[in-house]
């Protein structure tokens, strides 16, 4: 099937790109490829949403019935958990861009499905439960397009009565819109050598729920975010939110820094941890869990976004990395760096251009507002990350003052990847962590239950070891098998055999598609790859 452009992803970055093509030439053929069942399925996020590319891309977007409208961030806190107390931090303490004034919270999964709503409207091709599987090279070694997922193919490859190969979707110009460490992307990065240049990226493990909590404590448009506790105690750095949101709901999370070195850490525990401090119990008391689910997060920032453009295609949104980690907030740089790449291409199409690459879209990014932003905070994950949550937060808060006022370090600082990052078990004891109360904090598999995740079954797996048997000849003696606690939907457990010997056990279909394992594991032998379409969690208000 040929095309102009193909977009990869139906998130904020693939379809601001697809509607922006057809702002700028309405006889563009384009087409958005999502692996999820309906746009909006796999998407996860807090969220608190600054609308300046939205209000860029459709700046009638609050007259025209988006969700996102409906509730305007009214009240912002920041708060320093101890175990048992909290400090509310001044508002005069942090940098003025830190400030949620103008911004709206709210699900980024129901933005994303008004937005495939209106890219529909002006004629975009979108295939839900479609995933690209494979990148397609010219003869010339440039990007042509991609292959989908081959349905009904068995576990044991194969085919399978109601078998139907992938398509072939041809273009002009193909633009990664993936998300964080999306699996053509990392290929992409890989045989052009993207990162040639830039730092590695690093991530963060977001997990989140829904509550329907008790009207009277609800407050539409109060936005909390808190660092210190239960952290500080684990030898690791993040922090939670909790967003009072539409419909009586409040939306909280929690994130974890996968540089953590301590194998012992066990994220989805530390989430459950933070529920019960007095000032987040209140708020849940009286309420009900209605949802839940996990997402990776990039968190390298400008240091770490890399080559955008090769021949035949280019990286936007968290594809590249474009998120701003104390703001918390990634949709409004994705969707920007969408929009100047549909720019691009629709000017090179127009010039009778293709498949070559798209280097003024990579200047443009550069040049943009995006680039002031990220390049203003690029010391603060890093300072953290080496000085530790407490003097790490001061050193970075100074840093983002000082870069306020147009001054600051004068370098900028690098990372280590995530993987390398993990310690040896004999160094560290093993964190004991309470059970759950079923009230309050609850077990993983309920929890990934309420994701609605569902995968066919009799197909190959999707999470693939490079080399069967070094969980057991590494993972497990040297770093105490990490990826039966990283992981925040048990994919992954140790079982013993007849003979008493523990053998990791790949539980794929619990897969929440957040590409922790891909990301942490520490001998890199872990390869997410993408299973059969409309596989994974169906968000619905995520």
């Amino acid at each position: 099937m040929p095309y102009d452009v193909v977009i990869v992803g139906g998130g904020p970055a693939g379809l601001a790109a697809a509607i922006r093509l057809k702002q700028v030439n309405d006889e563009l053929e384009v087409c958005v490829l999502e692996k999820g069942s309906e746009i909006g399925a796999h998407i996860l996020s807090g969220a608190v949403v600054d609308p300046r590319a939205l209000d860029e891309l459709l700046p009638e977007w609050r007259e025209q019935d988006c969700p996102l409208a409906e509730v305007p961030v009214t009240e912002n806190h920041h708060w320093m958990l101890s175990r048992s107390g909290k400090f509310d931090m001044p508002h005069f303490a942090l940098p003025p861009f830190m400030s949620n004034d103008g911004n709206y919270t709210g699900s980024l999964g129901n933005l994303c499905r008004w937005l495939g709503e209106k890219a529909e409207e002006m004629g975009v091709e979108i295939f839900p439960g479609f995933p690209a599987s494979e990148v397609l090279f010219d003869e010339n070694g440039a990007v042509m397009g991609v292959a989908t997922q081959d349905m009904g193919v068995a576990a044991d490859g194969s085919q399978k009565a109601d078998y139907q190969p992938g398509m072939e979707l041809h273009a002009k110009y193909t633009l990664f819109a993936e998300g964080a460490r999306g699996h053509l992307t990392k290929r992409m990065k890989a045989h052009f050598d993207l990162e040639a240049e830039c730092q590695p990226q690093v991530y963060g493990l977001g997990i989140k729920e829904l509550w329907d909590i008790d009207p009277a404590k609800h407050v539409p448009g109060r936005v909390i975010h808190t660092q210190g506790w239960p952290l500080s105690e684990s030898d690791s750095w993040g922090g939670g939110f909790l967003y009072h949101q539409a419909g009586g709901q409040v939306a909280l999370g929690f994130v974890t820094a996968l540089d953590y070195a301590n194998p012992y850490v066990f994220p989805f525990e530390e989430f459950q941890r933070w529920k019960h401090h007095p000032a987040i119990r209140e708020v849940l008391e009286g309420g009900k869990r209605v949802s839940y689910g996990a997402r990776a997060i990039n968190e390298g920032g400008w240091q770490s976004v890399p080559q955008l453009a090769f021949p035949g295609g280019a990286l936007i949104g968290c594809s590249a990395g474009f998120v701003n980690v104390p703001r918390i907030k990634g949709t409004h740089t994705a969707m920007k760096s969408g929009m100047l790449a549909a720019d691009a291409a629709a000017a090179a199409i127009v010039g009778e251009r293709e498949k070559d690459a798209l280097d003024e879209y990579d200047t443009a990014v550069r040049s943009s507002w995006i680039a002031d932003e990220l390049s203003r905070v690029r010391n603060a994950q890093p300072l953290v990350s080496k000085f530790g949550g407490a003097l790490g937060t001061v050193l970075a808060g100074a840093d983002m003052w000082m870069r306020t006022l147009k001054i600051g370090l004068p370098y900028t600082m690098k990372h280590e990847t995530d993987a390398a990052k993990t310690g040896r078990a004999d160094l560290y004891k093993k964190i004991e962590y309470p059970k759950p109360d079923g009230v309050i904090s609850f077990d993983r598999l309920s929890s990934v239950f309420l994701s609605g995740t569902n995968h066919e079954e009799d197909q190959p797996c999707h999470l693939v070891l490079k080399d069967p048997t070094i969980p057991e000849k590494v993972n497990l003696p040297v770093y105490a098998g990490p990826e039966a606690r990283y992981c925040p939907a048990g994919v992954y457990e140790f079982v013993e055999d007849d003979n008493g010997i523990e053998q990791l056990v790949i539980n794929a279909q619990n897969c929440v598609h957040c590409k922790t394992c891909d990301i942490k594991d520490p001998t890199q032998n872990i390869e997410w790859v993408t299973p059969e379409g409309g596989g994974g969690p169906n968000y619905p208000n995520m």
